[in-house]
Protein backbone atom coordinates (compact mmCIF):
# COMPACT_ATOMS: atom_id res chain seq x y z
CA UNK A 1 0.00 0.00 0.00
CA UNK A 2 1.69 3.38 -0.86
CA UNK A 3 1.37 6.38 1.71
CA UNK A 4 -1.46 7.96 -0.09
CA UNK A 5 -3.92 4.93 -0.61
CA UNK A 6 -3.08 4.51 3.12
CA UNK A 7 -4.03 8.38 4.06
CA UNK A 8 -7.21 8.17 2.20
CA UNK A 9 -8.41 4.55 3.40
CA UNK A 10 -7.56 6.29 6.51
CA UNK A 11 -9.56 9.38 5.73
CA UNK A 12 -12.21 7.45 4.60
CA UNK A 13 -12.83 5.13 8.29
CA UNK A 14 -12.41 8.52 9.96
CA UNK A 15 -15.19 10.01 8.12
CA UNK A 16 -17.41 7.46 8.52
CA UNK A 17 -17.54 8.42 11.94
CA UNK A 18 -16.96 11.86 12.09
CA UNK A 19 -20.01 13.33 12.94
CA UNK A 20 -19.18 16.38 13.92
CA UNK A 21 -17.41 17.53 10.42
CA UNK A 22 -20.51 16.73 8.57
CA UNK A 23 -22.75 18.37 10.81
CA UNK A 24 -20.74 21.43 10.25
CA UNK A 25 -21.17 21.27 6.91
CA UNK A 26 -17.30 20.51 5.66
CA UNK A 27 -15.82 18.68 3.23
CA UNK A 28 -12.95 16.98 2.44
CA UNK A 29 -11.27 17.98 -0.75
CA UNK A 30 -7.48 16.95 -0.76
CA UNK A 31 -6.03 14.47 1.56
CA UNK A 32 -2.05 12.89 1.54
CA UNK A 33 0.13 11.70 4.21
CA UNK A 34 1.01 14.48 6.81
CA UNK A 35 -2.10 16.42 4.90
CA UNK A 36 -5.45 17.32 4.38
CA UNK A 37 -7.73 20.26 2.94
CA UNK A 38 -11.23 20.54 4.14
CA UNK A 39 -14.03 23.28 3.34
CA UNK A 40 -16.89 24.44 4.45
CA UNK A 41 -19.47 27.19 2.98
CA UNK A 42 -20.61 29.46 5.77
CA UNK A 43 -24.30 29.32 6.28
CA UNK A 44 -26.95 31.45 8.44
CA UNK A 45 -26.20 29.11 11.33
CA UNK A 46 -22.73 29.64 11.24
CA UNK A 47 -22.99 33.67 11.86
CA UNK A 48 -22.83 35.06 15.45
CA UNK A 49 -24.27 38.71 16.61
CA UNK A 50 -21.87 40.99 13.91
CA UNK A 51 -23.24 38.69 10.98
CA UNK A 52 -19.35 36.97 10.66
CA UNK A 53 -18.44 33.12 11.03
CA UNK A 54 -18.24 32.48 14.55
CA UNK A 55 -14.95 31.48 15.52
CA UNK A 56 -15.57 28.68 16.72
CA UNK A 57 -16.56 26.95 13.62
CA UNK A 58 -13.44 28.64 12.30
CA UNK A 59 -11.44 26.79 14.63
CA UNK A 60 -14.26 23.42 14.21
CA UNK A 61 -12.96 23.89 10.44
CA UNK A 62 -9.15 24.15 11.07
CA UNK A 63 -9.23 21.15 13.96
CA UNK A 64 -10.80 19.02 11.51
CA UNK A 65 -8.17 19.64 8.75
CA UNK A 66 -5.49 19.34 11.28
CA UNK A 67 -7.13 15.41 12.56
CA UNK A 68 -7.05 13.78 9.36
CA UNK A 69 -3.65 15.13 8.04
CA UNK A 70 -2.46 13.87 11.64
CA UNK A 71 -4.49 10.47 11.35
CA UNK A 72 -3.53 9.97 7.73
CA UNK A 73 -0.68 7.25 8.48
CA UNK A 74 -3.50 4.56 9.80
CA UNK A 75 -2.30 5.10 13.76
CA UNK A 76 -5.16 6.70 15.83
CA UNK A 77 -3.63 10.57 17.06
CA UNK A 78 -5.57 12.97 19.07
CA UNK A 79 -5.12 16.51 19.82
CA UNK A 80 -3.04 17.22 22.60
CA UNK A 81 -2.78 21.34 22.05
CA UNK A 82 -4.16 23.57 19.78
CA UNK A 83 -4.08 27.50 19.76
CA UNK A 84 -5.79 29.38 16.66
CA UNK A 85 -5.59 33.55 15.52
CA UNK A 86 -8.20 34.82 13.81
CA UNK A 87 -6.79 37.55 10.99
CA UNK A 88 -10.45 38.29 9.33
CA UNK A 89 -13.75 37.31 9.63
CA UNK A 90 -15.33 34.93 7.34
CA UNK A 91 -18.24 36.10 5.49
CA UNK A 92 -21.77 35.16 4.89
CA UNK A 93 -22.18 32.87 2.37
CA UNK A 94 -18.28 32.18 1.53
CA UNK A 95 -16.32 28.76 1.36
CA UNK A 96 -13.98 28.96 3.94
CA UNK A 97 -10.90 26.54 3.59
CA UNK A 98 -8.68 25.19 6.07
CA UNK A 99 -5.00 23.46 4.63
CA UNK A 100 -3.62 21.30 7.62
CA UNK A 101 0.48 20.41 6.63
CA UNK A 102 3.00 18.24 9.00
CA UNK A 103 5.91 20.31 10.14
CA UNK A 104 7.42 17.93 12.59
CA UNK A 105 6.10 14.36 13.07
CA UNK A 106 8.59 12.41 15.97
CA UNK A 107 7.83 9.45 17.49
CA UNK A 108 4.33 9.76 18.71
CA UNK A 109 4.21 13.69 18.88
CA UNK A 110 3.31 16.20 15.99
CA UNK A 111 3.32 19.40 14.88
CA UNK A 112 0.94 20.73 12.64
CA UNK A 113 -0.20 23.91 10.99
CA UNK A 114 -3.37 24.77 9.51
CA UNK A 115 -4.15 28.11 7.39
CA UNK A 116 -7.64 28.92 6.90
CA UNK A 117 -8.53 31.22 4.06
CA UNK A 118 -11.25 32.50 2.32
CA UNK A 119 -12.59 32.29 -1.51
CA UNK A 120 -10.49 35.54 -2.40
CA UNK A 121 -7.51 33.78 -0.96
CA UNK A 122 -6.78 36.03 2.06
CA UNK A 123 -5.69 34.47 5.45
CA UNK A 124 -9.27 34.44 7.73
CA UNK A 125 -7.05 32.32 10.67
CA UNK A 126 -4.17 30.48 11.34
CA UNK A 127 -3.91 27.65 13.51
CA UNK A 128 -1.71 25.22 15.50
CA UNK A 129 -2.44 22.27 16.33
CA UNK A 130 -0.07 19.47 18.38
CA UNK A 131 -1.09 15.69 18.08
CA UNK A 132 -0.09 12.72 20.18
CA UNK A 133 -0.32 9.11 18.93
CA UNK A 134 -2.49 6.45 20.95
CA UNK A 135 -2.97 2.82 20.36
CA UNK A 136 -5.07 1.65 17.55
CA UNK A 137 -5.47 1.33 13.83
CA UNK A 138 -7.92 3.44 11.27
CA UNK A 139 -8.47 -0.20 9.35
CA UNK A 140 -6.85 -3.72 9.75
CA UNK A 141 -3.35 -3.41 7.45
CA UNK A 142 -0.54 -5.97 7.70
CA UNK A 143 2.84 -4.81 8.97
CA UNK A 144 6.49 -6.13 8.38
Amino acid sequence: MTPQERAERSAQAMWAGDRASKWLGARIDAIGPGRAVLSMQVADHHLNGHSICHGGYIFTLADSAFAFACNSYNKLVVAQENTITFLSPGKAGERLTATAQEVSLTGRSGVYDVVVTGEDGRKVALFRGLSRQVSGQHFEEETT
